[in-house]
């Protein structure tokens, strides 16, 4: 057979399972615009609805072996076209200065920032002589210091006296866009507050969710005390607010964090016990569940139950793209098709990615969807080829190891690009603790929820507390083994996206040739082995310093600038804390190719280069020193350029910005 008919004949084989393909063009498209480095013109828009028109036409024309690639076009226009059209539909004002001054706005919001300090989101802004068409929608505000404001309430109209910045940039070039981030979350400043939080009024209406999901936090938490408390509130309610740092540590570093978020797992484990609860129920009364669609009943009733769990939990986006998975699923039982499939997958992805574009980039999607078609593609191949599990008694076992074993390594690659580190006992922690969350720890929180309005959600939730107990031991102890926590360098742009399409490419197409998709996963793994840091790295502030050294990267200051310095050294592969790397920065630093210079009589007693290329400064001096042979980088000019990477090739260290990355586009120039 000739080459030309072999490759026609594997083209041919695809019929029938295509569609699969049509998030992955869809999702082309999404990442399409956000890789731009301008904001596209309207006339940009128009020519992809166009392609999109004009592709439709001919689709409808006649059918041809081509119609495949047309519709690929078709969709990664539409993909693109989105995109960009949910960029302008959450538009709104961004502070575009360092503010200080009074703060006054209605709580939306409550969680934990990284300090562990309780943080506001506040709706309905005002600032002290700041135009209303100026002023941000939304802005999230940290309390530190001495706080008696320690329970707030859902609608409190507060004021305070706050330090508010735009939302920043990337930490270093490359890195994760927090001003993309915020401006899909509609915040337009943040920042945190010293002084105590007023109440200037209480809650007018409105925000019942809201309030229904703190009170039920706050019950929660009277009922079971401590961490498990919490960490009951956040399977419940959505609610992270009463967990503190050392057990959030405890649980990413044992690869457990996922069993706080309400994603697909715990959605899954939700509406599959509402729905085994109704079909028993339609069971238990013959002369009823023989005389109804029992099974399409029960399913209707799951997906309400999912429903309402969206709504009581907070509809944050893993709980949204866990509800629109399960939908679809039972959607399939309720028009007797196959709940499990890639088919159904992909449905889900697209009604999220058209939704919400942005999510693409997350780690939430990436790894709900990653994990999601992983299992769902191993478990179909057992099904389809009536491949047996071990003997009937060990087959759930053999089900679980399975399923944690496939998930886990799904997601590694993805969690070890977006968090730098990997748990090497993250399955013997994960065996020891999805179990007793499925058959325990879920349904206790639905008998507690459902025996709430009559006061008897007593002894469910003594029950889920046992679950979550056993849970949080289990991320102390294996948290606590020698190397538990693995650390990698983080990868270049390209290559998460080549494993990606790699790994989609082997599941996805049919045939023997599938095996050709092992060629980018394995080329995206070797580019990752040698990917190489920044031999500087040069905060947008002017502030901090980071230069690698023989012993990993030194920094210039043992404090301040705490979130950067650990994105830098995480990014690095590096476990040492800030002190640590500033140890390594040796007293002088002559001979180093920048110099940093704090305040402006260093600044005025500052003479010569020497060897170094690069003078940096903390401060915006009154008049700049007058320097041959090197670059001054003060804050202003940092400003406009984001933070700096020197990247040593033959020899010559090459500055690369954070904006000549990100390019000009809506949510940093405005």
């Amino acid at each position: 057979m000739r080459r030309s008919d072999v490759l026609i004949s594997a083209w041919l084989d695809q019929r029938g399972f295509l569609f699969p393909w049509a998030p992955v063009a869809f999702g082309a498209g999404v990442v399409l615009y956000f890789a731009l480095k301008f904001e596209p013109e309207w006339w940009v828009f128009a020519a992809c609805l166009g392609v999109v028109v004009l592709t439709a036409g001919c689709l409808s024309l006649r059918r041809r072996l081509s119609d495949p690639l047309l519709w690929a076009l078709l969709l990664v226009a539409a993909g693109t076209c989105m995109a960009g059209l949910r960029a302008h539909i959450v538009e709104g004002p961004v502070l575009g200065w360092r503010y200080y001054g009074p703060v006054e706005g209605r709580i939306v919001g409550m969680d934990r920032s990284g300090s562990d300090a309780l943080r506001l989101t506040l709706d309905r802004v005002r600032l002290a002589n700041v135009a209303p068409d100026r002023t941000p929608d939304r802005v999230r505000v940290a309390l530190h210091g001495s706080q008696e404001f320690t329970a707030p309430k859902p609608g409190l109209t507060v004021i305070m006296t706050a330090h508010l910045s735009p939302p920043s940039g990337p930490v270093e070039p490359a890195g994760f866009d927090f001003q993309r981030h915020a401006w899909f979350q509609g915040l337009g400043a943040v920042g945190y507050t010293r002084t105590p939080v007023l109440v200037l009024a209480p809650p007018r209406g409105g925000q019942w969710l809201f309030k229904a999901r703190m009170w039920l936090s706050r019950h929660v938490q009277d009922r079971l005390p401590g961490e498990t408390g919490g960490f009951a509130a956040a399977i419940m309610a959505g609610d992270r607010s009463g967990i503190g740092q050392d057990t959030l540590t405890s649980l990413r570093v044992s690869n457990l964090a996922h069993l706080l978020a309400i994603s697909g797992l715990h959605m899954a484990l939700v509406t599959g016990f509402v729905f085994s609860v109704f079909r028993l129920g339609f069971a238990a009364v013959p002369r009823l569940g023989l005389r109804v669609p029992a099974k399409k009943l029960s399913a209707l009733g799951a997906m309400l139950a999912g429903a309402g769990y969206l709504a009581l939990s907070g509809g944050n986006g893993a709980t949204e793209r866990a509800v629109v998975m399960v939908s679809v699923m039972f959607c399939a039982l309720l028009v007797d098709r196959r709940a499990i499939s890639l088919r159904a997958v992909a449905i889900a992805a697209m009604i999220v990615l058209v939704l919400q574009p942005e999510a693409l980039l997350g780690p939430g999607f990436q790894m709900s969807f990653a994990a999601t078609t992983a299992l769902v593609a191993v478990f179909s191949h057992i099904r389809d080829r009536d491949k047996r599990l071990g003997p009937r008694w060990l087959q759930p076992f053999v089900a679980i190891f399975l399923s944690s074993l496939v998930a886990g390594l799904a997601t590694a690659p993805i969690a070890a690009a977006h968090f730098n580190q990997f748990a090497p006992y993250g399955l013997v922690a994960n065996l020891l603790s999805v179990p007793l969350r499925g058959v325990l720890v879920i349904p206790a929180a639905v008998l507690a929820a459902c025996l709430l309005p009559f006061g008897l959600e007593g002894v469910p939730l003594w029950a889920m507390g046992l679950g979550l107990d056993w849970i949080l031991w289990v991320a102390q102890t294996v948290s606590g083994f020698e190397g538990a926590r693995g650390m990698v360098v983080s990868p270049g742009p390209a290559i998460l996206p080549l494993i990606a399409l790699g790994a989609l490419f082997v599941i996805l197409w049919q045939g023997r040739f599938r095996v050709v998709g092992l060629l980018p996963v394995a080329a995206g793994f070797g580019l990752w082995a040698l990917a190489e840091r920044p031999a500087v790295l040069i905060a947008d502030t002017g502030g901090l310093i980071g230069v690698m050294t023989d012993q990993g990267r030194a920094l210039n200051r043992a404090r301040g600038a705490g979130f950067i310095a650990l994105n830098w050294l995480e990014n690095d592969g590096d476990s040492a804390t800030q002190d640590a790397a500033f140890a390594r920065w040796p007293e002088g630093s002559s001979g180093w190719p920048v110099i940093a210079l704090r305040g402006q009589k260093a600044a005025d007693g500052f003479s010569g280069c020497g060897a170094a290329k690069w003078v940096v400064l903390n401060s915006e001096p009154d008049t700049l020193p007058e320097l041959t042979g090197c670059q001054v980088l003060t804050p202003a000019r940092l400003r406009q350029t984001g933070a700096i990477a020197l990247i040593e090739k033959d020899g010559v260290l090459i500055p690369v910005t954070a904006r000549q990355v990100t390019g000009a586009r809506l949510w940093n120039t405005r």
